[in-house]
């Protein structure tokens, strides 16, 4: 981990990964990606073009959350930098807010991802796993940015 965890960012690496994660995007872009796998649409920071990445929608306690478990992504820089966001599976693009929670908030909700989802992640999660204490979460927290989905 950086000294400033705020900062972190494992960025996808060697062709098969980055083909993996396009794949997986048109997957959700087509609507047979696996469960929870949707399709995150934001405008970019700088050029404004749509920007595409494929994301596990976290379904818990009748809401919906976006766990960043690599960090400062640039899908979430270009969340933070604001404009309109959407969540595509197949032909239902549904408009979304999304809306950043705080490290407190986090522990159930990365447990909860992790237990979903550690196969795909467990690669650059710092190490965390769904038997984590909240104190190890809690000391990850800041490096994985939780945006929780509200209909816009």
């Amino acid at each position: 981990m950086t000294d400033n965890t705020t900062d972190r960012y494992v960025a996808p690496t060697g062709r098969l990964n980055i083909a993996v994660n396009k794949f997986v995007g048109v997957l959700a872009r087509i609507g047979v990606a696996p469960n929870g796998c949707h399709d995150l649409q934001v405008p970019g920071r700088t050029s404004g073009e749509l920007r595409r990445t494929p994301v596990n929608v976290l379904q818990l306690h009748g809401a919906r959350y976006l766990v960043a478990a690599r960090g400062r992504t640039q899908w979430v820089r270009n969340v933070r930098a604001g404009g309109e966001v959407s969540l595509r599976r197949g032909r239902r693009v549904e408009p979304v807010t999304l809306v950043e929670l705080g490290d407190d908030r986090k522990p159930e909700l990365v447990r909860e991802y992790l237990t979903r989802w550690a196969w795909q992640v467990s690669a650059f999660d710092e190490g965390l796993a769904p038997d984590s204490t909240d104190e190890q979460i809690l000391d990850a927290a800041p490096g994985m940015p939780v945006f929780e989905v509200l209909p816009r």
